[in-house]
């Protein structure tokens, strides 16, 4: 393969792992699936390895395949960014930005943050939507959207960002009075649990416990709550054992208001996608936007 062509076809091999598509990271890319499939070929043939295992109905990323994303993800990221700040310096972006996060992200992670990018891009004004419910991104005229979870509209563009992993845990004073469970087993008798419930369909999402092939799961929640933030309100209040997402409650835990249990049984990670309607790719505040959230949040896979 012409080296020319390599930035290229690691792009192409980057949006197959995050959209775990052939078809979806073509279309993604305005360019044939065969164009895409060349362009992986092309660089595992350059590399000398098998980056992916590809199958008439399953996709699958090798070893030495998650360890090349790793970097892949880091260069581009790194190099769009540097291509921005640059055309920065002849077209500064500005105007309003709509965006809407999760609470708890928001709060957490996201706020915390915008003065990086405020120092970056004086004149781009952020409006934040802070909430947890489900928005049409074209009727209410929102630029783009950080969801954590599954992508379900796939009408929208999507660039994944990192994983978030759970933990699971409670206060200090709960779990003195009803005992440290050692197992998973251990919390069918003399223990309340907190969990999520989806306010637009009832759905109560309970916790899930996975070590190897052993898996356990319990949605007997005596308290649960319809967003990250109000799940870790009653752990907090001490009410029960709960799994938030990690990145949420690192300073509960690093100070002593949580303390973590069952370290060794594991709760499948969610990943953290910007989603943005196809049609403002051209948007240039929107652009330099998702290039600094991917260069400030995405971690190696």
């Amino acid at each position: 393969m012409m080296k020319m062509n390599q930035l290229l076809a690691m792009r192409a091999f980057v949006r197959v792992v995050d959209t775990d598509s052939f078809s979806r990271a073509a279309d993604q890319l305005g360019m044939p699936r065969s164009t895409v499939s060349k362009l992986v070929t092309d660089l595992e043939r350059h590399l000398g390895t098998t980056l992916l295992h590809r199958t008439t109905r399953s996709l699958a990323v090798t070893p030495e395949g998650k360890e090349y994303y790793q970097y892949a993800v880091r260069l581009i990221a790194d190099l769009d960014l540097a291509d921005t700040i640059v055309r920065r310096n002849k077209a500064n972006p500005g105007g309003m930005l709509r965006i809407d996060v999760p609470a708890v992200f928001a709060e957490s992670l996201l706020i915390p943050a915008l003065p990086d990018f405020h120092r970056q891009f004086p004149d781009v004004a952020i409006s934040l939507g802070v909430n947890d419910r489900t928005i049409n991104l074209v009727s209410e005229a929102v630029d783009c959207v950080i969801r954590i979870g599954e992508l379900l509209d796939m009408s929208m563009v999507g660039r994944k960002l990192f994983d978030m992993e759970y933990v699971t845990c409670a206060t200090p004073a709960y779990l003195a009075a009803n005992g440290i469970p050692h197992t998973p087993q251990d919390l069918s008798v003399g223990h309340e649990l907190v969990g999520y419930f989806s306010a637009g369909s009832g759905r109560a999402e309970g916790l899930t416990f996975i070590k190897g092939e052993q898996r356990y799961f319990y949605d007997r929640c005596a308290f649960s709550a319809n967003g990250g933030s109000g799940i870790i309100a009653m752990m907090r209040a001490g009410l029960g054992i709960g799994q938030p997402l990690k990145c949420y409650v690192e300073d509960d835990l690093k100070d002593g208001r949580l303390v973590a249990i069952l370290p060794e049984w594991q709760r499948p990670a969610l990943p953290v996608h910007v989603l943005y309607p196809p049609n403002r790719h051209q948007n240039a505040r929107l652009q330099v936007f998702i290039d600094w959230l991917i260069a400030r949040f995405r971690k190696p896979a």
